[in-house]
């Protein structure tokens, strides 16, 4: 079998700051892959595409079973791949997604079956980023404000079976501005300490002592910031505190030797190579690779079996389109360190449903685990219809 064609596209939604690049590879047997690119939000998207156009030029004509022959090939012989950062590593994600989804297809089997085996059949949920809000078909976010306003959101989450919540708690003003740089540099103001905490607690009174809550920055404090903040989360029991400053190994440790309570990260931390200082310097309890900007399956999991040696658990970072939310469930149902699986309010915003044939929403709490061959899910056709940037390379 040999890769024949494959297809990049760019899609445009209706929020202009999201979109989702996906490729599919064709081969000489019929069967075709897709794969994604977990670029859609920020301002990678079409590097994302250029990497991937360009990337995939290299792998028409080989074996599409040989994951790790192409994944080596796509690290060592682009320059740019060695110790790259997420446009690279989301154009070889996108690729090796893909090609997984060819294998599973090939062998009618699941993904999760060629990783290992399901060791479970739903995963733990939580709602994720509830400062945005948490509605059903909502053309965008519904920013909250107010401690009520979060006490609210969390209690909708609550109500529809979910026992774990997170919040970026320092992310909009009260009085509805946003919170810039200067805002959260080195010390922040006890004002908005107090802010902070004044949300924390209501949804703490709101959920109760028997939910899970996970606390986000962002990686926007610097150190000392993060510190005091995390004072504060430590009373509220807080499951853990992820990205609180940017991640490097040296700031994370710092944090880690000061407070009492679990840290994560790993959404902006690409490749094993980059993952081991935190293992080895044991700062990080939770990590949270991306399998659409962190190489796919082939270098996730191996970064899940190192992270397993060390008793950190793993929560795949989800804030793509549906395809990466279905990828991660398969890592996720196989791995013994997984923990939570995180299901972003993206998720129930118009302008990101449809671009899937299957949208993977959780059921009181729990999302079960595909069974179809390969992914189980595939780039819809309205995705190539929304397409603005398309391009076909053979």
């Amino acid at each position: 079998m040999k890769i024949t064609k494959i297809e990049v596209l760019k899609v445009k939604t209706a929020r202009p700051t999201w979109r989702p690049v996906y490729c599919r590879i064709y081969t000489d047997e019929g069967i075709y892959g897709d794969g994604e690119a977990a670029l859609a939000y920020g301002r990678a998207a079409d590097a994302g595409f250029a990497a991937v156009k360009e990337f995939a030029s290299l792998v028409i004509g080989m074996d599409p079973l040989k994951n790790e022959v192409i994944w080596d090939k796509l690290y060592k012989t682009t320059f740019w791949g060695q110790n790259g950062g997420p446009v690279i590593f989301a154009a070889i994600g996108a690729i090796d997604m893909a090609l997984w989804d060819i294998k599973g297809k090939y062998f009618n089997v699941p993904v999760h079956a060629l990783l290992g085996g399901a060791r479970r059949d739903k995963l733990r949920s939580y709602a994720s980023q509830l400062q945005n809000g948490w509605e059903n078909n909502k053309e965008d976010y519904v920013f909250q404000y107010t401690p009520e306003d979060f006490a609210d959101a969390a209690r909708k989450a609550v109500a529809e079976g979910y026992d774990a919540v997170k919040f970026d708690f320092f992310e909009k003003k009260p009085d509805r501005g946003a919170f810039d740089t200067e805002d959260r540099r080195c010390f922040v103001l006890p004002k908005d300490l107090h802010m902070m905490e004044d949300r924390l607690a209501a949804v703490r009174e709101a959920v109760g002592p028997e939910v899970d809550i996970i606390a986000e920055a962002h990686s926007r404090m610097d150190a000392p910031g993060a510190i005091r903040y995390a004072k504060i989360l430590e009373k509220y029991d807080v499951m853990f505190f992820e990205e609180p400053d940017t991640p490097t190994p040296y700031m994370t440790k710092y944090i880690a030797d000061q407070v009492n309570i679990p840290l994560a990260s790993g959404e902006r931390v690409y490749g094993r190579w980059q993952f081991v200082p935190y293992f080895e310097d044991r700062s990080l309890q939770v990590i949270q690779p991306d399998l659409g900007n962190c190489g796919g399956f082939t270098e996730v999991k191996k970064i899940c079996d190192m992270a397993h040696a060390y008793d950190v658990a793993v929560q795949a970072h989800i804030c793509a389109s549906p395809l990466s939310t279905t990828a991660a469930i398969h890592l996720e149902s196989v791995i013994p360190n997984f923990v939570i699986h995180e299901h972003h309010i993206v998720n129930r915003i118009t302008y990101n449903m449809g671009l899937t044939t299957v949208d993977e929403q959780p059921v009181n709490g729990y999302l079960a685990v595909p069974n179809a061959p390969g992914l189980g899910n595939e780039i819809s056709e309205q995705a190539y219809k929304q397409a603005d940037t398309f391009a076909v390379v053979e």
